[in-house]
């Protein structure tokens, strides 16, 4: 066990030892308000949640990222379902559920009209510059939003590529378009947000600006209601201001303050700003957010709400390691009770905030996306069992 190991469940041992000396027991002659104040239920959480730390710790084996290693089982694991070979009728269903793409002789070929032209040039950026040293090759690539083919409902095998998933989609997942550009597109990133290779800098220098004790001792979230997942926490925020600042902006689809929860929608705010507080959530949009890698830099704690929706490198993350995980039901009192917990215990969450930032800083550069990418399009290719032509009604992308 390394020494930051040793030192981190030392601290939880030692704190878990205070915290059950200092909570009343039913035969102490407590006054009401101590009994109120360390229940029963907050008492519960400070086991759990040191129990889940150490045993998240125990289990910890920080990988090693020599060629992307550190992202290649999600490679293995989607292309798992593939393991008997793709046909070329089952890349014909899959056709239809994306953006048809051919490397051939080291050039890349897209069908001519994309979805999102923007997202379209964000994945092009990689494959271009792969496509040389790549083997003549065919994929269906989804940009939408959501993945194509559910095993629950039934959908056939068909290897489509999308950036997000759950597990009940056979979709290969792939890197999403906006770690170069053609992310969401609001105000602050009219453009859209994309290039990652400057963001981790930015982000990282106002971490550095914003050190751990200079941070706001509160909660932050900025977003758009684009699930009722975050209602509790935007309410929590209204209740409890100086705890939480959460409030909506606008999205597309705004129409009046009720698709704010009746309140005025909020400014944007740049990533970097939100290194100003300590405790920083993430919630799913309509898949994963594109949000929760650059909350990391930040050297903030970051709470993570729910565990379903995936992109390729958030298997590499852990939960009470890098990050602290919340159920998407939480209540607000739930989510209160996890916020005020790390406030009193600011040590333990300087330690995740810390380990979350250098798993990012050192396991997602733009050379692991390219790095995975290869790793992706050549274990794919060994299992097409059928010889690719070129297409042409392609365009060549240069």
């Amino acid at each position: 066990m390394n020494c930051q190991k040793k030192i981190v469940l030392l601290f939880i041992v030692l704190s878990q030892t205070v915290s059950e000396e200092r909570f009343c027991s039913e035969e102490e002659n407590c006054s009401e308000y101590t009994y109120n104040k360390f229940s029963k239920e907050i008492n519960e959480l400070s086991s759990k949640i040191n129990k889940e730390v150490q045993l998240a710790l125990e289990e910890y084996d920080p990988c090693d990222n020599k060629y992307c290693n550190c992202h290649s089982s999600v490679i293995d694991k989607d292309l798992e379902v593939f393991a008997d070979g793709i046909t070329k009728d089952q890349f014909a269903l899959a056709r239809a559920k994306g953006t048809k793409y051919q490397i051939i002789k080291g050039k890349l070929y897209r069908e001519k009209d994309c979805h999102f032209p923007a997202r379209c040039s964000g994945v092009e950026h990689y494959l271009s510059a792969l496509a040389p040293k790549l083997p003549d090759l065919e994929i269906s690539l989804n940009t939408r939003d959501w993945p194509q083919v559910n095993s629950v409902w039934g959908h056939p095998k068909s290897p489509v590529l999308s950036f997000s998933k759950t597990k009940d989609y056979y979709d290969i997942m792939y890197p999403a378009w906006s770690f170069w550009e053609g992310g969401p597109a609001i105000s602050l990133y009219p453009t859209g947000i994309g290039r990652w290779d400057k963001h981790r800098e930015s982000i990282a220098a106002a971490a550095e600006k914003w050190p751990w004790d200079k941070k706001l001792n509160k909660a932050f979230f900025r977003g758009s209601r684009t699930s009722e997942e975050r209602d509790a926490l935007v309410l929590l925020s209204r209740s409890t201001p100086d705890l939480v600042d959460a409030q909506y902006t606008k999205n597309q689809a705004w129409k009046s303050d009720a698709d704010t929860l009746y309140a005025p929608p909020a400014s944007e705010i740049p990533f970097e700003e939100h290194c100003k507080y300590k405790y920083l959530f993430n919630y799913r949009g309509v898949a994963a957010s594109f949000r929760f890698k650059h909350l990391f830099l930040c050297k903030s704690l970051v709470f993570h709400v729910g565990n379903d929706w995936l992109e390729f490198f958030y298997p590499s993350l852990k939960p009470w390691v890098h990050y602290v995980p919340i159920s998407t039901t939480a209540s607000q009192d739930e989510i209160k009770r996890y916020i005020e917990y790390f406030r009193k215990n600011e040590a333990l969450a300087r330690d995740i905030a810390e380990r979350g930032f250098q798993h990012i800083w050192e396991n997602l550069t733009d050379e692991d996306v390219k790095c995975y990418w290869r790793k992706l399009l050549k274990k794919y290719t060994k299992l097409v069992k059928y010889t690719v032509q070129r297409d042409k009604d392609l365009i060549e992308i240069v």
